[in-house]
């Protein structure tokens, strides 16, 4: 069972939950807005941070001028790093039995040179003159990110003025990055709360960025009452298409730095040259240098929070059905955590658990009269209820999907029934519950600290590098 501090705080949660949705229904808006809000004032923000201070660098980016659609892009510390050589082939230079047996020759020029060498510690002399080695520690590190010793990857010079861009930007160097995979991560709400920048939203992502080792991508979708469905859904594939457009501009731009002219068979080249980007009316820069640098959108995966797992379910199907016309981006995988799964006929556990932790049956409801149209409103709609006839592509052509539950939310065997279905037709499709654990276990608050959480997000790591790693299928679940 969960512990008496969990109890306590669900009760309060619920109660404040209850009284915002209530004021959420008499305080509806009369017009249409379009633009809409990706978060509430109550939220607790957490501000983004360009620099690697915990190992992630963050930052903001509103990517649709028409409505509210923004993203915040996690990128770990790892990206920095060069990729892996390739290992070279053995080279066999033990010495022969007979070599070995032979008494060393005193005359040899090469035993002369090394007993010249001054007397330096063994432990030192172990891994070569610490004056070489020094120097090349330092060639390493100031090579190792693509940029120079003044740095100009990180640009967060002490001496430099009010205004001036402090964060991480990548270096104009010819050198290839290590390119991640890309993780679209939607959080979870109950369609009328949440945002991608709260505290316990971020600190998930950073987590998440970490032990996967991928470029995070957290949607901040519009909300319900003022946007009903289907915006948050159409938000959700917009940033799958802005993504696969952004790999596009990359593409187009790095064939521009490379295509400069030539004067006298020589090419002339700058390091401002080196990443020429695509600018808008305005000048500014269509291509999102993180990205560029650093993702790698022929590995992508979705990953859904409670509702959240609903839109990455839907922009899932919608990429299967665009086929091709996604390239470069491929979904390679998804995650559905704790999905926000509802249908007119109940299953065992809306039964039992109706009045359970966190988010109840009734809450749930009035969070769906809120974020349908009421000329719409059905627990068996297609945004709801993933068990329903004809409701998309067929779940063959499904990526592999995860699907995380809770013992003690209502919601599960709605979840465990969908990952069945997905089984049957032969997706990879394991579930993974866990005990004493409740709605959002992995993702709230107050229990982003406890083993659970971090049980939770080392468990999606080791099944989503199964799908992700150029190196085929090194992980075993």
């Amino acid at each position: 069972m969960p512990s008496v501090a969990v109890k306590l705080y669900s009760v309060f949660f619920k109660f404040l939950l209850k009284h915002r949705l209530q004021n959420r229904i008499q305080t509806q808006p009369d017009e249409f807005n379009p633009f809409g809000v990706t978060s509430r004032p109550e939220e607790t923000i957490a501000a983004p941070n360009p620099i690697f201070d915990d190992g992630v660098a963050t930052k903001d980016i509103h990517i649709d001028p028409i409505t509210s659609l923004s993203i915040r892009i996690f990128l770990p510390e790892s990206a920095l790093t060069p990729p892996e050589p390739a290992p070279k082939p053995r080279v066999n230079n033990l010495p022969k039995r007979s070599d070995l047996n032979r008494e060393p020759n005193r005359d040899d020029p090469t035993r002369q040179s090394l007993n010249n060498l001054p007397a330096t510690p063994s432990r030192r002399n172990s891994y070569g003159n610490p004056a070489v080695s020094n120097l090349a520690k330092s060639e390493q590190r100031r090579n190792s990110y693509g940029c120079s010793n003044d740095m100009e990857g990180l640009n967060l010079m002490a001496n430099a003025g009010v205004g001036v861009y402090r964060g991480y930007s990548p270096a104009s160097s010819t050198r290839p990055g290590r390119k991640l995979p890309v993780m679209l991560q939607f959080h979870g709400g109950g369609w009328v709360s949440g945002s991608n920048d709260s505290v316990a939203n971020d600190i998930f992502c950073r987590r998440i960025a970490k032990l996967c080792d991928v470029v995070v991508l957290a949607v901040g979708y519009r909300l319900a009452p003022e946007n009903r469905y289907p915006a948050a859904f159409e938000d959700g594939l917009k940033v799958l298409n802005w993504l696969g457009k952004q790999a596009n501009l990359a593409e187009c731009s790095k064939s521009m730095g490379s295509g400069r002219g030539a004067l006298g068979g020589v090419t002339e080249f700058k390091k401002t040259d080196s990443h020429r980007h695509i600018v808008d009316s305005f000048g500014a820069s269509m291509v999102e240098p993180w990205l560029a640098a650093h993702g790698d959108p022929t590995r992508c995966v979705l990953l859904g929070v409670s509702c959240g797992a609903n839109i990455a379910d839907y922009v899932a199907r919608k990429a299967v059905e665009a086929g091709k016309l996604l390239d470069p981006v491929k979904v390679v995988a998804r995650v559905l955590m704790y999905p926000f799964f509802i249908g007119s006929v109940p299953t065992h556990s809306e039964i039992k658990l109706a009045n359970s932790y966190f988010y109840d049956k009734a809450m749930c409801i009035l969070a769906w009269k809120l974020f349908l149209p009421e000329d719409e409103y059905s627990l068996d709609h297609p945004a709801a209820n993933p068990l329903i006839p004809d409701r998309g592509p067929p779940l063959k052509l499904m990526p592999p999907t995860l699907t995380v539950v809770a013992e003690h939310d209502w919601m599960r065997d709605r979840a465990i029934a969908y990952s069945e279905e997905l089984r049957k037709v032969n997706v990879d499709a394991p579930v993974l519950e866990y005990k004493d654990a409740v709605h959002e276990f992995a993702t709230l608050d107050m229990l982003l600290k406890t083993p659970q959480a971090q049980a939770c997000a080392e468990d999606i790591a080791i099944w989503v590098k199964k799908y992700i790693s150029l190196r085929g299928h090194e992980f075993s679940y």
